[in-house]
Parts: C-alpha cells; sequence; structure tokens
C-alpha cells in the first residue's frame, strides 16, 4: 500500500503500517498462516448478483466479502460499522488487499452476501474445509473429546400470550400475516428457556472441543429450549483417537451411558445426584477430577463472549446458523494462530 494516506503531513502508509506490525496488528498472522484459498470453490458456489445494466458494476471478490465477516466476527462488528472500520482503518484494508483508491463493499452488500451464505447453507462447508486443513497441519484430536452447549441470546420478542403458543407449535399469527413488517421483525424459531432461575430467548451453540488443542471439531446450532442431552450423540467425534467423553450432568442419562459403552467410548460425565440420593466422596472427587479436564471448553465459550458471541441481531435460525457457524469458524482460526 504506497502513497500518501491523505492530507499533507501524514506518514506515508507503509510507515504506517510498519507501525501498526510494532504496535501488535495480528491481522498479518491471521492472513499468512490461514489457508483462505481453500474457501474459495465454496465461496464460488454462492450465487451472485447480475449487474444491473451493461455499465454496472462487477461482483465484488467473494473472498473479499468473506474477510469481512471474519473481520466483523473478531470485532463484534455491525454491518454498518464494518463498512466504517474497513474504510477508516489501515489495517483492515491490508488484511482485505484493498489499496487506499479501491472500492469498499458497503453494508447491504455485506449483509446479501451473509443473506446467500445462509440461503445456500454453506456455513458448515467453510467450518469442514478448515476442520480438514486443521488436520493435514497435525492437529487431530488425540486426546478424547469435551461436550458443552451455551446461550446465544437474541432480542426479546413482544408478544401476547396466544400469540407466543401459536409460535411454539409452528403457526403464524394471524395478526403478523395482516402485518408483514411485524411478521419480519419477530423471530419465531428462538425459544424461551431456564436454567439456574435465569431466563434465556434464543439458540444454543452445542459444540466438541478437542482435550488437547481445544480446537472445536464438531458444532450444532439449535434453538434455546433443545436440551444438551439431546445433542450428545450428533456431537461424538468418530476422528478423535481419544476414548473419553467429558460433559457436565445434563448429558447424564442411562441411555447416553449405553449409547457411549456401544460406540467404544469411555464416559467421563460428570455424576448426577438424584433425590434422596446424594452423591457419595468417590462421586464428588470423580466431578472433581472431571472438572479439570472439562474447564477446557469453557475457555472456548470465554474466547467467543470477547467476540460477541453471546448475543444475536439477526432474526431467524438460517441467520443464527451463518453467525453462530462463523463464530466457531473464527474461534479456530484464532486458536490456530
Amino acid at each position: 500500500m504506497a502513497g500518501l494516506v491523505g492530507q499533507t503531513g501524514f506518514f506515508p502508509g507503509d510507515r504506517r503500517l510498519r507501525e501498526l506490525d510494532l504496535l501488535g496488528d495480528g491481522l498479518p498472522l491471521l492472513n499468512r498462516l490461514i489457508p483462505w484459498e481453500r474457501f474459495r470453490p465454496i465461496l464460488e458456489s454462492v450465487p451472485k448478483a447480475k449487474p444491473k445494466g451493461p455499465g454496472g458494476r462487477k461482483p465484488y471478490d467473494r473472498m473479499l466479502l468473506f474477510k469481512m465477516m471474519v473481520l466483523q466476527q473478531l470485532h463484534n462488528l455491525s454491518d454498518e460499522q464494518t463498512e466504517y472500520q474497513v474504510r477508516d482503518r489501515l489495517s483492515f484494508q491490508r488484511f482485505l488487499g484493498l489499496g487506499l483508491e479501491e472500492a469498499v463493499p458497503d453494508h447491504t452488500t455485506l449483509w446479501l452476501f451473509r443473506e446467500s451464505l445462509a440461503q445456500a447453507k454453506l456455513t458448515e462447508r467453510l467450518f469442514t474445509a478448515f476442520h480438514a486443513f486443521l488436520r493435514e497441519a497435525g492437529y487431530a484430536a488425540r486426546a478424547g473429546q469435551i461436550i458443552d452447549a451455551s446461550f446465544v441470546t437474541v432480542p426479546r420478542q413482544r408478544m401476547h400470550r396466544k400469540e407466543r403458543e401459536q409460535v411454539n407449535q409452528g403457526e403464524t399469527p394471524q395478526t403478523w400475516q395482516d402485518q408483514p413488517a411485524k411478521r419480519r421483525q419477530k423471530d419465531t424459531d428462538a425459544r424461551w428457556t431456564k436454567k439456574n432461575g435465569r431466563s434465556f430467548f434464543g439458540y444454543k451453540n452445542h459444540i466438541n472441543v478437542d482435550k488437547r488443542h481445544k480446537l472445536i471439531h464438531q458444532y450444532m446450532v439449535t434453538d434455546a429450549a433443545v436440551h444438551d442431552s439431546q445433542c450428545l450423540e450428533a456431537l461424538l467425534d468418530p476422528e478423535n483417537q481419544g476414548v473419553q467423553v467429558f460433559a457436565d450432568s445434563a448429558y447424564r442419562s442411562t441411555e447416553a451411558e449405553q449409547m457411549l459403552c456401544q460406540k467404544g467410548y469411555r464416559s467421563r460425565i460428570h455424576e448426577k445426584a438424584q433425590r434422596n440420593r446424594p452423591l457419595t466422596k468417590a462421586q464428588e472427587l470423580a466431578n472433581t477430577r472431571r472438572s479439570h479436564h472439562r474447564a477446557r471448553v469453557e475457555h472456548a465459550f470465554g474466547a467467543m463472549v470477547q467476540q460477541g458471541g453471546k448475543f444475536l441481531r439477526t432474526i431467524g435460525m438460517a441467520r443464527a446458523e451463518v453467525k453462530i457457524g462463523m463464530m466457531n469458524l473464527v474461534y479456530n482460526m484464532r486458536r490456530f494462530t
């Protein structure tokens, strides 16, 4: 990136970038170590908008838009904030490969690209492509797996009791059908649930983290009302060479123990006290030992919280799958670098 940044007296761009490197800009490392071209075949399958006329602007490079989504996730930015920061920050422009005079995709273009990803259901393929690279790079899971889930909330819906009952039954209230604008503002896929006396509205990010590297190897997105234990079998990673499976007591049941045994795993799921049957000292000690290992998954969720991973601005399951999938993918990228 050459030339002056703008007004007379500003440092030349290359000097400013060298100063950013000295101050600890982590984006060049991310740019260098992530195999971006692995994502291109998947990104190119995203439908492109047709030019509006013979003189219309050519579509932006899909890789550019994807990397803008990575920046958005890293810094917990809205679409409008992402556009502004790319226009404003040299470090972002360098990461995206944009010169000072090159066009920057606006926030509407970024939104439309993410909508296309949602409609084509490609986020999981992007995650899988990077997961395959991690295995090739020597980060195969070998030391056992840790399974857990975290709430990802959305803005609370203001609904009458009858409307909420209809939505929970998969029906659309008549008043919404008569008011399309109102319908678009309602998230009919998100659900309410309670945990430890607290209410949550939104979705859940269910993940499988390997015990050694703390990388996410499997994930699922559900509404918040789905019980953690319902996702246990689907989250198991058959490529993990370790036989131990760690999880909290919410996953424990006779059926789960039998399933793990049949698949050749050793259950390290926390013991759960029953009514009138408190845990024995041996069970409490076993839980304490397991907590030491299981805490590693909390490190993953903690890193996501720093990226705004506890809240979504989107509406609907399809968009939630894109945002949460990107959250998991970008976490793995940061963990790798």
